[in-house]
């Protein structure tokens, strides 16, 4: 048996070793997939006494306890998220199994996103979002912050809600549209969920929620054995009032919250790019660093704006980003971030730039 044989076989023994137990340990059986007596979705019962409908969910069922590593991170990530949902959803008089949309939308990830242009916890399509309050523009895209966009969700399922009058025609008209929905129940002469022949996904929608609706409520049951401490703690923070007369680098308030850049763009999903707009602003920064925040923030625009003035290079005949990026030898990219522009900008002779030289040191 030559070297390479050896490695393949050893491999594959390890694999064996490694991995049988655990898929004996997660195997599914038809148990898995019974409904339990009783269950309901947002007080509404579930009609398993017909065979397509419990044929329905056993297929969502096993396909979800399938792809158990997808499970177990949302299962995770419930502690950190769940919380401040449930609450909204109880001052805003919404059934608390409301929760598990957020789930089967984004696996509770702020920057999940579909094809067609959803984005966030509740993929929110953008036009769907400015009309329920949220920003979305250059600057921020506020779908992908939880405690901004879980009341726009909220009215958008309450506006549905008063038009549809049943919670699963309102989770089907979330999924697929509401015209779209109606046209089909003018069409089909039927306002019955279970008995609507839908758009494949908008079939599956409700199935999927009462699927993940058992997996939290009863992990272990499934085959989920997380320890407390296996769960995602709830990230802590202070806000910040942030006041711009100018564009501000996002680099500046994480200096001045004695944080990293990374802190403040995770802590505040709905901000994009490198910049904040000037005007006023509600931030998060990590948990303790409120204090003295604005002063510092204060001295570092003052300085910023100083130096960024003695930073403009004016370009000449024949100048292109790539050639001015290798003449001061910074990162093209990074030209366009000090910018704001785009790599497909034309330059025109006169055009200013600001540039933060690798090597040259600008004279003043």
């Amino acid at each position: 048996m030559n070297k390479k044989v050896r490695y393949l076989f050893a491999f594959c023994l390890m694999l064996i070793v490694l991995v049988l137990p655990v898929q004996a340990k997660a195997a599914l059986s038809a148990a898995s997939a019974r409904p339990p007596e009783g269950l309901r979705l947002c007080g509404e019962s579930v009609p398993f006494d017909q065979n397509h409908v419990r044929e329905r969910f056993e297929k969502e069922m096993l396909l979800t306890l399938f792809d158990r590593p997808q499970v177990l991170l949302w299962l995770k990530r419930t502690t950190r998220y769940m919380p401040f949902i449930s609450q909204s959803l109880d001052q805003a008089g919404l059934p608390n199994d409301i929760k598990y949309l957020s789930i089967i939308e984004s696996a509770l990830r702020p920057h999940a996103g579909s094809p067609k242009g959803a984005i966030g916890f509740w993929q929110l399509m953008p036009e769907t979002a400015r009309k329920y309050g949220l920003k979305v523009d250059e600057f921020v895209d506020e779908r992908r912050d939880l405690f901004l966009s879980t009341p726009a969700a909220i009215a958008y399922l309450q506006a549905l809600h008063a038009k549809f009058s049943s919670w699963t025609l309102t989770l089907a008209a979330y999924n697929m549209g509401e015209e779209g929905l109606e046209a089909e129940i003018l069409e089909q002469k039927t306002d019955d969920y279970y008995k609507l022949y839908l758009p494949l996904e908008t079939q599956r929608f409700v199935f999927r929620m009462l699927a993940v609706k058992l997996i939290v409520s009863d992990p272990e049951r499934y085959g989920f054995d997380l320890a407390p401490g296996d769960f995602y703690a709830p990230i802590g923070f202070d806000t910040v009032a942030v006041d711009c007369f100018q564009e501000a680098p996002i680099r500046l308030v994480a200096e001045a919250a004695n944080a990293y850049f990374k802190q403040i763009k995770d802590l505040n999903p709905h901000l994009r790019g490198h910049y904040i707009r000037a005007g006023h602003h509600q931030l998060r920064v990590p948990q303790g660093s409120a204090s003295g925040f604005r002063q510092r923030f204060d001295t570092l625009v003052s300085a910023y704006s100083k130096e960024r003035s003695h930073r403009i290079y004016v370009v000449q005949n024949g100048d292109s980003l790539s050639t001015i990026a290798e003449k001061f030898g910074v990162p093209l990219a990074a030209l366009l971030i000090w910018n704001r522009i785009g790599v497909d900008k034309m330059l025109h002779p006169g055009d200013r730039l600001v540039i933060y030289p690798g090597s040259i040191v600008f004279e003043k």
